[in-house]
């Protein structure tokens, strides 16, 4: 008897919480249709599927809308790939409810809530929405930014900051707005870089840097008048403030503003405050525009040695070495750019400074003029080696090594010295470069000699410059 009572009051009990179903249920208005459903569309995008899962997805979407996380992420997924296949806008259409619909259910969600829903939603609509919906999907992204800090998705910001862009180009974001956002990107990802825990992680907020800042740049905003007038404000308000001056710093130094009286009085605060590798650098750079060659060179051996950071590093030994040749000081430009190429061995300008450098010296090698013009093989060797390691040296190491293929030993030259084409020569001193002996042409001593023994004009054509008298 206590058994039929107890199964009779667990019936009574399922049939009221079956009654009490509500669209906010957890399982919707029919439980076993949403669990079927759910299970259904599923396997279909297991199964990649997309079609398929369609039908079934909706019915969860639309019946038990706060059963799970899940049928937002997986729903986000199929709709996307629906429309790719489609081309059809009424799935971007979708997407957008779907996102309204996450944020109801699951905006209070302690990781993936309002904000981080925000950034999906404004990244969609950017990536699918067309140029009429740009403004829309930015300020989605921009409030993401503001309810997330440190903790938006880093798509989402660069995303935004893409948007930003395109705003600009079109007058609806002014360009101290776009100044303002840049710095704030760019501490998000100076954080992201400096918090990062894998190394994958840092190697992708940097190559996001890189990104942001060449938009930047190339947005043409960031003439020193108008960041000067910015950052002026910007200094005034925050002078003891480490972070702040270095961003001031930075910003300045990126935008080739550093002849202006900001810079100098930020770098020269930076670096009493917090006298760092870059606060050194900072200076060096505001010294080498004055030409004030002495203090910028003592300023790049202290940020050389307190570096410890070998891209920074390799920047200043860059920097060091182009100082270096300025100085007319050949081999020290050669020893300090080859420590760039042992951090980085691509650097092609750091090659471009060793064949500059060599070309140089050239008239201060050997005892002749054949001594002199063979250090012009060695040149050319590293202007081939730039371009071959950095295709965006081509155009210069192009243009020099067709200036000084010209000067290199002639057939006539090199017969006194049984030197033949081809053949390896090595330059000493401080150069110590193998090289391969190449001749310039010597057109009007072989045009003068064809006409001697022939008494024809053999060079009437192909030679004019070289035979014109």
């Amino acid at each position: 008897m206590k058994k039929i009572v107890a199964l009779a009051f667990g019936i009574c009990l399922m049939g009221g919480a079956v009654s009490a179903q509500t669209l906010d249920s957890k399982y919707g208005l029919d439980s076993v249709k949403t669990l079927e459903n759910a299970s259904i569309y599923s396997e279909f995008l297991k199964q990649k599927n997309y079609k398929e899962a369609l039908p079934a997805w909706r019915y969860v979407f639309n019946n038990a809308p706060k059963f799970q996380m899940l049928t937002y992420t997986k729903g986000e997924d199929l709709l996307i790939n629906i429309y790719q296949q489609t081309k059809d806008k009424t799935y971007v259409d979708t997407l957008m409810m779907l996102y309204d619909q996450w944020a109801k259910y699951f905006g209070d969600h302690q990781r993936y809530g309002e904000g981080y829903i925000l950034g999906k939603k404004g990244a969609t609509l950017y990536r699918f929405g067309g140029d009429d919906t740009k403004k829309t999907a930015f300020s989605y992204l921009a409030k993401s930014f503001e309810l997330e800090g440190n903790k938006t998705h880093p798509i989402t910001v660069q995303t935004m900051f893409f948007g930003a862009g395109d705003l600009l180009k079109k007058g609806e974001l002014s360009k101290d707005e776009y100044i303002a956002l840049y710095m704030k990107v760019s501490g998000f990802i100076d954080d992201g870089i400096k918090n990062a825990k894998q190394p994958k992680t840092v190697e992708a907020f940097k190559t996001m840097k890189g990104n942001v800042d060449a938009m930047f740049f190339n947005a043409g905003v960031a003439d020193c008048e108008t960041l000067n007038n910015l950052l002026s404000a910007k200094y005034e308000a925050n002078k003891e403030d480490v972070a702040n001056l270095k961003e001031v710093a930075s910003l300045l130094r990126r935008s080739e503003c550093v002849d202006l009286p900001l810079y100098a009085t930020v770098a020269e605060q930076l670096y009493q405050l917090d006298p760092t590798a870059d606060a050194a650098y900072s200076l060096a750079i505001m010294f080498l525009k004055r030409q004030e060659f002495d203090k910028t060179e003592g300023y790049l051996k202290e940020a050389i040695a307190k570096s410890e950071d070998n891209e920074a590093k390799a920047e200043y030994y860059l920097k060091m070495a182009q100082l270096q040749l300025a100085k007319k000081q050949y081999q020290a430009t050669k020893t300090n750019a080859l420590e760039v190429l042992k951090l980085n061995p691509n650097n092609g300008t750091a090659l471009m400074l060793i064949g500059k450098a060599y070309a140089n010296s050239a008239s201060n090698y050997g005892e002749d003029d054949f001594d002199h013009a063979s250090v012009f093989w060695a040149a050319v060797d590293k202007f081939q080696k730039a371009k071959q390691v950095d295709p965006a040296m081509t155009e210069e190491a192009d243009k020099l090594i067709g200036i000084y293929s010209q000067h290199f030993p002639s057939k006539d030259e090199a017969f006194f010295r049984s030197v033949t084409d081809g053949a390896t020569v090595k330059i000493g001193s401080w150069i110590n470069e193998s090289t391969k002996a190449r001749f310039r042409k010597s057109y009007i001593n072989e045009c003068f000699f064809t006409y001697t023994l022939y008494e024809k004009h053999y060079c009437s054509s192909g030679s004019n410059n070289a035979f014109s008298m």
